[in-house]
């Protein structure tokens, strides 16, 4: 196996374990710089229409994805050969360690966590906002913990799964337009007056780019918990009764895989919803249950990386392979400079 087929899974873990190690920086953080863009670019082309929504979405995630497939592809073929590697190594580790926010979502969920813990229900209802945009003040506690649980349910996918699978798919320009579309449509995609239309596309959008994610992010969970059996028969029982087309796999396997019930009653921005209880005969979710959810996310997280790493270098491998094959086939009638330039250029496509 050649060495270039081996630079992703290195980034990705590099990236990985940056993540661990220091996880988002307090300023100059890339996605933060990305949506103080964005906002910009919606300050020139908003209007109450789904039009122009969409033009929003094409400009901010369309070119964010663009800028890093030019970025990958200069990286491959302007550098000197021995340098090449060695720099999309790390241009994916700094991409990986850029979109990645399972560090992050841990610490802010453990912050409530010791809130409840100590007694303190307003530090953690101040807390909460930073992991979900529920009103914290319609919560009681063991409805502040269901919430952290159900969010680190869903932002495993979002903030971590979805990232590495579609780095699998495309490389460093699926990891970062991957982020952007998820962080427009934590921005825009709402069903408040201002961006019901607007903000239409980037929510579709997010759906669809979302859904490889949260399946394997299900998947995984219902193989990293304590319950597998319990965890697989819930996601597949009540999965589809979310209203949401991702949320509702993960969240009905975090059910199941922490023997909890999740779903029900919530509020956002003063909006009452009611959804349907994931895991009904399931007990309520405890103070506890959050730091076990978090355990949960960070095995869940492990394995997604191992997945799309090996996705990544056995199909650049076997894409490799059939390049030589059908080189080999060719220059059996083209002569032997051609048929090496054809190799040659295959490859370079291939990377």
């Amino acid at each position: 196996m050649r060495a270039e087929h081996l630079a992703f899974a290195c980034g990705a873990a590099l990236g990985h374990l940056g993540d661990l190690a220091f996880g988002d920086p307090r300023r100059g953080h890339p996605v933060a710089a990305f949506g103080r863009a964005a906002q910009a670019v919606e300050r020139r082309l908003w209007r109450d229409h789904r039009g122009r929504g969409a033009l929003h979405t094409l400009v901010c995630a369309g070119g964010t994805a663009l800028g890093a497939a030019l970025l990958a592809r200069t990286v491959r073929t302007r550098l000197p050969a021995p340098a090449r590697v060695p720099a999309e190594v790390a241009l994916t580790a700094v991409a990986t360690w850029a979109v990645l926010g399972g560090t992050s979502l841990g610490r802010e969920a453990r912050s409530v966590a010791k809130a409840l813990e100590a007694g303190d229900l307003d530090a953690a209802r101040e807390r909460l906002p930073h992991l979900c945009g529920r009103d914290p003040q319609a919560l009681d506690g063991q409805q502040i913990a269901r919430a952290v649980v159900e969010s680190v349910a869903e932002n495993t996918s979002d903030a971590v799964v979805g990232a590495l699978v579609w780095g699998a798919l495309v490389g460093v320009p699926g990891l970062a337009g991957f982020r952007a579309v998820n962080t427009l449509d934590a921005m825009v995609g709402h069903k408040s007056p201002r961006y019901r239309r607007f903000g239409w596309a980037s929510a579709r959008l997010d759906d669809a780019v979302g859904w490889p994610g949260a399946r394997l992010t299900a998947v995984l969970a219902v193989l990293a918990g304590p319950d597998p059996r319990t965890a697989w028969r819930v996601a597949r029982r009540d999965a589809a009764r979310h209203p949401s087309p991702n949320a509702g796999p993960v969240e009905a396997a975090f059910a199941g895989a922490l023997g909890v019930r999740l779903g029900g009653t919530l509020a956002y921005g003063g909006r009452v919803e009611h959804r349907p209880v994931l895991g009904a005969e399931l007990r309520p979710v405890e103070v506890a249950d959050i730091e076990r959810a978090v355990r949960l996310s960070r095995r869940v997280a492990l394995l997604a990386l191992g997945v799309a790493a090996g996705a990544r270098t056995t199909g650049q491998a076997l894409r490799a392979g059939g390049i030589r094959r059908a080189a080999g086939s060719i220059s059996k009638g083209v002569p032997t400079g051609v048929a090496q330039s054809i190799v040659n250029g295959a490859r370079g496509r291939n990377r």
